[in-house]
């Protein structure tokens, strides 16, 4: 019997509807209008790199224009509806999901335990008790707070003072919650002084089946399809052998169905969906023409394997690599075009002087730029503009540059 098979456009629509970025870019952007967009996506990375704006900011500001940064301050720190730990790296996360987490805490205190032996300095696990009954006695704290009288590393950004790694195993593994930041430095609290006591590690089982199913049906429904090693990546917490039991399992009980899904070079690719999807993809909005900014850490870019294999579009971040070696820059971004990834930009803030300059930008090589998308630039860099709270937009001369 043929599967059933989705087109690549029909499959992309689909996929940027999952990830609200299809239908145009609009609505509320702050208190429950924002915290029900958050839900949608899963989780919002966390990133410190701040050329434009920070990435958790660039992401919503790309289907919220309204958005603005202090919205998402106030969400976390001060309504408490989202709190912080790790997907595939630091997020915030609707507080809803806190209690499919207890099972993160377990396996990061045996992943980090053993991995942080090798690594980190030794002493750390010495310094639990000491943090603990610091923060007991003298409340949130940084990790300028905790170590004074241990000597600082000098072995890189990695190479914590005992006390700090004490603080982020002790996050990592829930005993400490992070309340909050100051100039994205991490404040870490009691975990029963922020969350429900009925809701805290040790008064709340933790049935890993439950939550391998919970976890694995949520990456479902924002992935739209995918593989088994797609859902176990999509929070990071499942394993590949648990999220392939979970689609075997389903496949079954009648709950999942193998699929095809077009890829953008025309090969097909056998994805896990739920029995619905025809109807789900058909109900998907066609995505609009706006040219958006998009962050380098956008979750419909996350996994850059998949949006090359979906989009035809190959994207690496360059933050690492040296100067000379850049095929285009240190953090570029991506430029979203109704289903197609058009090109990439390559500006910066400049807050001396109020403008945003945008250096270099590169079209793909199927995209040819006319002066009707050089408008549609101009109309997104200016929402970009009035977002950072700067005056103008400037244009390097031979900013357009060829594709590569």
């Amino acid at each position: 019997m043929a599967l059933q098979r989705l087109d690549n456009r029909t499959a992309r629509a689909l996929f940027m509807d999952r990830h609200a970025l299809a239908e145009p870019p609009s609505g509320g952007a702050k208190g429950a209008e924002l915290l029900d967009l958050i839900q949608r996506l899963g989780f919002v990375q966390l990133d410190s790199i701040n050329t434009v704006a920070r990435a958790h900011d660039m992401i919503l500001f790309s289907r919220r224009p309204s958005y603005r940064a202090g919205n998402l301050k106030r969400l976390y720190e001060r309504d408490r509806a989202l709190f912080e730990h790790w997907t595939h790296d630091a997020a915030v996360i609707p507080m809803e999901f806190y209690p499919h987490w207890h099972l993160r805490f377990q396996r990061d205190a045996d992943l980090l335990k053993s991995r942080w032996k090798n690594w980190r300095r030794d002493g750390f696990e010495q310094r639990f008790a000491t943090v603990l009954q610091h923060i007991q006695d003298h409340g949130p704290v940084s990790s300028s707070d905790v170590g004074k009288d241990e000597k600082k590393g000098s072995g890189g950004w990695w190479d914590w003072h005992p006390s700090k790694t004490a603080l982020e195993f002790l996050w990592r593994s829930g005993a400490l919650t992070v309340i909050g930041r100051q100039g994205f430095q991490k404040r870490y609290d009691l975990t029963e002084r922020v969350i429900e006591t009925h809701l805290c590690p040790g008064n709340m089982p933790c049935d890993a089946e439950e939550t391998v199913d919970w976890l694995c049906n949520a990456a479902l429904d924002r992935l739209g399809f995918a593989t088994s090693g797609e859902l176990a990546a999509f929070w990071d917490t499942v394993t590949t052998s648990e999220a392939k039991s979970w689609c075997e399992r389903g496949l079954i009980q009648g709950k999942l169905e193998e699929i095809e899904v077009t890829c953008a070079d025309g090969r097909l690719r056998k994805v896990i969906a739920r029995p619905s999807i025809s109807e789900d993809a058909e109900a998907a909005p066609r995505p609009s023409g706006r040219i958006r900014v998009l962050s380098p850490f956008d979750p419909m870019l996350r996994d850059r394997n998949r949006a090359e294999r979906l989009f035809g579009f190959h994207y690496r971040i360059e933050v690492f690599v040296p100067a000379a070696k850049r095929t285009y820059g240190y953090y570029v971004f991506p430029l979203l075009e109704g289903d197609r990834l058009i090109g990439r930009i390559d500006m910066k803030v400049n807050r001396d002087r109020g403008v945003l300059q945008v250096s270099a930008l590169w079209p793909e090589r199927s995209v040819r730029w006319s002066d009707a998308r050089t408008k549609g630039l101009q109309s997104e860099l200016d929402r970009v503009r009035r977002f950072t709270g700067l005056d103008n937009v400037e244009f390097a001369r031979d900013w357009l540059k060829d594709p590569k």
